[in-house]
């Protein structure tokens, strides 16, 4: 797949998805509210970030809609970073960099966590990429266009 090298990125989703997510402490702080964290200590307990960088980062989240900042569920004077809908789509992408690295990134014996089914009980499927007609898809079977006033043309 062919890279937008554009300094911006201003044609390539995946370039403005980094910039706006794309880094460690960032999507450790989405894994974390995907667990139930949503105040600032508690991120900075669970990271072990250093509270500059995590308060950047949290600034970034909150302006690009991943999260709302509330006041705490429980009265107190804290604040609470609760996902919003827009943060929550983020999860089969959280899911699948977990899957990945469980898969390339461990030993067979080596102690990692493991995403379970609340149901089940059990690990969740593989993420897979599927065709509108519901095809399993690897990198060989897509392309990509750019779409120009409503005009699909092939890059």
């Amino acid at each position: 797949m062919e890279e937008d090298n554009s300094p911006d990125g201003r044609e390539c989703p995946v370039a403005r998805t980094l910039e706006a997510i794309g880094d460690r402490w960032s999507l450790m702080i989405i894994r974390d509210a995907f667990d139930g964290i949503g105040r600032f200590s508690e991120f900075q307990k669970s990271l072990g970030v250093a509270k500059n960088i995590l308060a950047s980062r949290l600034k970034t989240l909150v302006e690009v809609g991943v999260f709302d900042v509330r006041p705490a569920s429980d009265g107190s004077a804290y604040k609470e970073y609760v996902l919003t809908d827009k943060g929550r789509e983020i999860f089969p992408v959280v899911v699948s960099l977990r899957q990945w690295g469980e898969r390339f990134l461990f030993e067979p014996q080596e102690v990692r966590s493991v995403l379970l089914d609340n149901e089940s009980g059990q690990a969740l499927m593989p993420i897979e990429v599927r065709s509108s007609s519901g095809q399993k898809v690897g990198p060989s079977d897509c392309h990509r266009v750019k779409v120009v006033g409503g005009e699909a043309g092939r890059e």
